[in-house]
């Protein structure tokens, strides 16, 4: 799950490491799982035990909390959250988006294709406002105070020959910004 093969942080090593509240919070945030405890309770429960070092040990530890029919949108958000944490790619993005504002000069634009919910919110957030709240800031008159001006307000979503050519692109959304 590392896209750092030399980094130090591997999902096996969170799983060992982090206590219940931690995980649950992981799984809640970055997978958006209900559930998130329930999972952080078997985990650290099942780790007494065995040391979770493999994916198979995670399915068999957390296998039951699974909605019956759901069980591949489980594991995906499961996994995802993992994923995200281990890479920190949601700091890296905001790292990313602040550098941005800052390179960008005035009339330059922003380009950012997002591939799930919780980047595209991030995004959206800070195109929007200039923060990653979300939270406008008005001037005197009442105005929000904002860094950019959005070019495509809902994002550009591929279509359906997109889709068909490369499956992998369905959750993908183009977000454009001016910079003002």
């Amino acid at each position: 799950m590392r896209m750092n093969k030399n980094g130090t942080v591997t999902a096996a090593h969170l799983l060992k490491k982090m206590d219940k509240e931690s995980l649950a919070d992981i799984f809640y945030r970055y997978g958006e799982l209900s559930n998130s405890r329930r999972i952080a309770g078997e985990i650290v429960k099942a780790r007494v035990v065995k040391p979770i070092e493999t994916v198979n040990n995670i399915i068999d530890t957390v296998g039951k909390l699974a909605p019956f029919r759901q069980e591949h949108k489980f594991y995906a958000k499961l996994f995802q959250a993992l994923r995200i944490a281990v890479n920190h790619e949601i700091e890296y993005l905001q790292e990313m988006l602040e550098q941005a504002l800052t390179v960008l000069n005035t009339g330059g634009r922003l380009v950012i294709i997002s591939y799930h919910s919780l980047e595209d919110r991030v995004v959206k957030n800070f195109i929007k406002t200039g923060n990653f709240s979300g939270e406008e800031k008005k001037d005197f008159y009442g105005n929000a105070e904002t860094p950019f001006r959005i070019i495509n307000r809902k994002g550009t979503t591929p279509g359906d020959r997109e889709t068909a050519i490369n499956n992998r692109a369905r959750s993908a959304r183009l977000r454009i910004a001016e910079k003002i």
